[in-house]
């Protein structure tokens, strides 16, 4: 669900291993390093990644190309997570993504207000789209990467995570190996040096650890196929509603996929009935264009709202959406994860020489601090934005009429396509700050939200 933040962040504008030496775990036969660096030699330090998404797939690449031993534990690896899979331009050169994975180029977006008045927005640089995936291509492909250069890919579930008792003792990871293709796979352990949570908002990892809790939406998709005439519609067309008949606190979505569309909402308010309702909701506002289609899989999964009160504690990090690093106002994670994993798995490369010692708490924390001062106040800001354009259809009416401005959506595609925050003309952003304004009062947008109650029924 990322080209939101595109039309939202304006306000913003401020390979060999080494050798592992020692027993084998009588358990899982898996060998199992000592934990006191060898005289004359270099520690192969040990690093367990569990989950095998974006974050933890990037994560993992990161640690094996630095020659660490690395384990990568995926409960599906034909997992299809719920989510619109846009990713921004700057992700497909960063992290060498080839041209195959990518399922539609989107140049164009429209965004649909609450009294369905409509604003194109348009890349005119041919150069220039945001990239459609489908999560379980993505996925896999950075998954199957990371394993062709080394990484130790394990298709188990993990069921629990033993805490070392001492400074220098490995973390056991306790799971259900299912390589034999059973669903209760054979109990294993594997013991490892530091642990990196991708697990997701339901991270086991976090728990554990005592990450603390927090907030979460909820994401419901349905993969419906289209007629070719109306599929030709979205060849390079995504589509943004929002509106309390679709979602009271985010938005809904149309967007392309290789040959069907995927069709959302989100919501922080988790009740059942009340999302069937929302998706009833932009299929009725998306009915002419979805006229039709037939519905091949039905999808939903928790999102993050905000990073959790902890994301490092002794010997093992969070990344991803276990760490919460999924923005508010536009639901972007793809980019965020995979930048996660790497800058992660990169403070452990250098913390820890490239294997030859085991990195501290105090080491890993240096993700954080490197994370929270390159991408914080981005969180802060979109954060805020939702508290204003999403409290209500006539602040979504002024943010939809905001957007309609050129200048708005340069930046803002800049902003998103590429990741960086360039400072606007001070004539263009006092235009742009006017403007802002000006909807605002246009919608009665400044004054209190009225509270009116969810009608789930």
């Amino acid at each position: 669900m990322d080209p939101v933040v595109l039309l939202t962040s304006v306000s913003a504008l401020t390979q060999t291993q080494k050798p592992c030496r020692g027993r084998r775990n009588a358990r899982d036969r898996i060998p199992t390093c000592s934990q006191e660096t060898l005289e004359g030699k270099a520690l192969a330090l040990r690093v367990a990644v569990v989950g095998g998404g974006p974050a933890g797939s990037c994560a993992a690449e990161t640690l094996v190309k630095a020659g660490i031993e690395t384990y990568l534990i995926e409960r599906k690896l034909d997992n299809a997570k719920p989510c619109g899979g846009a990713i921004p331009l700057c992700m497909v050169s960063e992290f060498d993504l080839p041209a195959e994975i990518i399922d539609r180029r989107v140049r164009n977006m429209k965004m649909i207000s609450p009294s369905n008045r409509e604003v194109n927005i348009n890349l005119d640089n041919a150069d220039e789209y945001i990239g459609m995936t489908r999560r379980e291509v993505l996925d896999g492909f950075l998954r199957d990467r990371a394993a062709k250069l080394g990484t130790k890919l394990i298709n188990g579930t993990l069921f629990r995570l033993e805490l070392p008792k001492g400074d220098r003792d490995p973390y056991v990871l306790h799971y259900a190996d299912h390589s034999n293709g059973s669903l209760e796979g054979i109990p294993s352990t594997l013991e490892v040096d530091v642990v990196i949570g991708a697990d997701g908002a339901n991270s086991r990892i976090a728990k554990a650890i005592d990450a603390g809790d927090y907030n979460y939406a909820i994401a419901f998709q349905e993969r419906i196929r289209l007629p070719e005439d109306k599929m030709h519609y979205y060849e390079n067309l995504a589509e943004m509603y929002v509106g309390g008949d679709v979602s009271p606190d985010f938005y809904a979505w149309v967007f392309p996929k290789y040959d069907h569309v995927a069709v959302g909402t989100g919501t922080m308010h988790v009740n059942q009935r009340l999302i069937k309702k929302l998706q009833a909701g932009i299929r009725a506002r998306a009915a002419n264009r979805l006229e039709g289609g037939k519905i091949i899989k039905v999808e939903a999964h928790p999102i993050p709202e905000h990073p959790r009160p902890r994301r490092v504690v002794g010997r093992a990090a969070l990344v991803g959406d276990a760490a919460g690093y999924v923005t508010k106002s536009s639901g972007e994670g793809i980019y965020f994860a995979a930048k996660s994993g790497r800058m992660c798995a990169e403070t452990i490369v250098e913390t820890s020489n490239n294997g030859a010692r085991i990195p501290t708490e105090a080491d890993l924390k240096q993700y954080l601090r490197r994370w929270d001062k390159k991408y914080g106040t981005t969180y802060k800001v979109l954060d805020l934005l939702q508290t204003v354009f999403y409290r209500s259809d006539a602040t979504r009416e002024a943010f939809v009429e905001m957007c309609d401005d050129k200048d708005v959506q340069r930046l803002t595609f800049d902003s998103y396509l590429y990741k960086t925050v360039v400072p606007a003309n001070p004539l263009v952003q006092l235009k742009i700050t006017a403007k802002t304004l000006g909807s605002l009062l246009r919608g009665n947008a400044l004054a209190p939200a009225e509270y009116k109650p969810i009608d789930a029924a």
